[in-house]
């Protein structure tokens, strides 16, 4: 809401407009009254929102095949398949194979191949059978057709043998940024910094996590009771509030994330590295009572970013 709207005559937008920056401080939110909810004064006006400087806006529809255009990039499925080269080498190389390995009959793959591949995954995803051969099988009630037309059962299973997305030769274990990731990592950070780019979200976005079904073994996989799949992995996700388009996202590992994480509690971290490159431009972040507190909040509005979302009464700085 623009202050254009509260006329110089509005009594109430006067005395709030008056006071000077000088006499406030992020120490006088601390004093805290009861709202008179009959007589409740105008809204405060909202930061100038301004675009982010030299980011090309596309927009992508979640519900369109389109939105896989990011997963396709020329750049990423081609980092995907020579590493996947690399690895394939090294294991023939390393390992005595006998004559009837299938793995004496691999062969390069490439990035058309790859995308290939990737697009059985999703359609696997969306046609869901509780056994890999059968999306080959040749049984009229349970084959799917169309997959052997583009890729033979063995070579996607060499694929997914094989499938690799980082090199174990130059990979630092002690300075890695995220060690629980380190086999996904430069995946994963290229994606999100492909959503990144590829669309400026409006104004108001939303922040939650996510929980992806998971029972193998796995350092950093969670048991939630109340989710509907209460093992997996843990996404926390940073969403445009009209659209749902994923725009920033994290998998918890246990590891600090932001640069001031020590200064903040986890919470406060988390929030603060999903909407770290939003901070500055006048964007509204709704969140629920998990990571809203007083500390999230003098944080935000500190930089220029607002907040709103539900407030557990236990947090610490509530009286």
């Amino acid at each position: 809401m623009n202050s254009e709207e509260y006329s110089d005559s509005d009594s109430s937008y006067s005395e709030i407009s008056s006071e000077s920056d000088e006499d406030v401080s992020l120490d006088d939110a601390r004093n805290w009254c009861r709202l008179d909810e009959d007589n409740l004064g105008p809204p405060p006006p909202r930061y100038p929102f301004t675009v982010h400087p030299g980011i090309k806006v596309q927009i992508y529809n979640s519900s369109s095949l389109e939105f896989f255009g990011i997963l396709f990039n020329d750049d990423i499925v081609s980092y995907n398949a020579s590493e996947t080269n690399r690895f394939a080498y090294d294991f023939i190389e390393n390992n005595e194979l006998t004559p009837s390995s299938r793995s004496q009959n691999w062969k390069d793959t490439d990035s058309s191949e790859i995308r290939v591949f990737l697009a059985i995954l999703i359609l696997q995803g969306m046609n869901q059978k509780p056994v890999q051969k059968w999306y080959w099988s040749q049984n009229p009630l349970i084959c799917t057709p169309f997959l052997s037309q583009i890729m033979s059962e063995r070579r996607f299973a060499l694929l997914m043998k094989f499938l690799h997305f980082t090199n174990n030769g130059t990979m630092d274990t002690n300075n890695h940024p995220q060690p629980g990731l380190r086999k996904i990592y430069e995946l994963f950070d290229a994606l999100n910094r492909k959503f990144k780019s590829s669309y400026i979200p409006e104004c108001e976005v939303s922040l939650d996590e996510s929980l992806l079904l998971y029972k193998g073994r796995l350092a950093f996989k969670q048991y939630i009771p109340n989710k509907r799949s209460k093992f997996g992995v843990k996404f926390y996700q940073l969403c445009e509030a009209r659209s749902g388009y994923i725009w920033n996202s994290l998998i918890y590992t246990g590891m600090p994330l932001w640069q001031e994480a020590s200064k903040y509690s986890t919470t406060t971290n988390i929030v603060m590295t999903l909407i770290e490159n939003l901070l500055g431009h006048g964007y509204c972040v709704t969140l629920d009572n998990f990571y809203t507190s007083p500390e999230l909040a003098e944080t935000l509005l500190s930089n220029r970013t607002d907040v709103y979302g539900t407030l557990r009464s236990h947090r610490r700085g509530i009286p």
